[in-house]
């Protein structure tokens, strides 16, 4: 563990995927990175080269993310940054997910970021300074068609997140900040097993992000936080003015059934001529 100008950075999810992106991209900014993620064996693995800082951590369980945030703030600088990371993704019609799936979902994505951000919350209103960043994805933005568990998680995150600011701020407390990251698919080994999956559509609608231009963006966002950021910008008010206009949203169901297939179609082409999976 080395020191940091900036205190302390807990990455959530950070085994693989975003997360250790996100994680290698802050500590190359200079940030003393905590890597979290309930799989301590590939978690340590994937913080060896970042400082060797890492922890075991289920998000649905609210004193172990308090313990977290308590030991992030005991590091010199305190706990200046918290990156809501760890999410799952399901595909498939909402009636397709038994209670078990439905609630796995909420308890991580929704539920498992609120432990997050309020066992950092604690920590950053008593330092009077901190930042939480929650990454939300564009489903939270608009219900996805094929992704709607998934989506409706996102929009309870989302939502929590900007009601947590206002609350801060009605509080009077203006030094500690809540930022939503909303990117496009990422191709990760979350999206990897989908190109055949009518479910995850959605997910192909756009040009696939790699996880390194995910993480830049969240580390330009840990420098200046913002309420809501979509990546790509153009892909944020496309999907808001859907929103905004839902039976425009239904009527264009056929249409963006059909990007999404082609969107899997060159994926997979991509995928066969580089047969190498995303890195973890």
């Amino acid at each position: 563990m080395t020191s940091s100008g900036r205190g302390a950075a807990v990455v959530t999810g950070a085994a693989g995927g975003l997360g250790r992106a996100i994680a290698a991209a802050l500590h190359a900014d200079g940030w003393n990175v905590l890597l979290t993620d309930v799989h301590a064996g590939a978690v340590a693995a994937a913080a060896a080269p970042l400082g060797g800082w890492s922890r075991p951590l289920d998000v649905r369980d609210e004193s172990a993310c308090a313990e977290v945030a308590a030991e992030a703030a005991a590091a010199p600088g305190g706990l200046g940054l918290w990156v809501n990371n760890a999410g799952i993704l399901v595909t498939g019609p909402s009636w397709g997910h038994d209670a078990r799936t439905r609630r796995a979902v909420v308890e991580v994505n929704a539920l498992g970021a609120m432990n997050g951000t309020l066992a950092a919350v604690a920590v950053m209103r008593e330092q009077g300074h901190g930042h939480v960043l929650n990454v939300v994805s564009l489903a939270g933005l608009i219900a996805a068609p094929g992704e709607t568990v998934y989506a409706a998680s996102k929009h309870a995150l989302l939502a929590f997140s900007l009601g947590t600011a206002s609350d801060l701020r009605m509080a009077g407390v203006r030094g500690v900040h809540v930022s939503c990251l909303c990117p496009d698919g990422i191709w990760t080994p979350m999206l990897h097993d989908k190109l055949d999956d009518p479910g995850a559509l959605a997910s192909f609608t756009g040009s696939l992000l790699t996880p390194e231009r995910v993480a830049a963006r969240a580390v330009r966002l840990a420098r200046r936080p913002r309420p809501v950021v979509s990546l790509p910008r153009w892909r944020g008010a496309q999907v808001r003015l859907l929103d905004a206009f839902p039976r425009l949203a239904l009527a264009l169901t056929p249409v963006i059934r059909a990007t999404g297939r082609a969107g899997q179609r060159r994926q997979a082409r991509r995928v066969r001529e580089n047969p190498s999976p995303p890195r973890l």
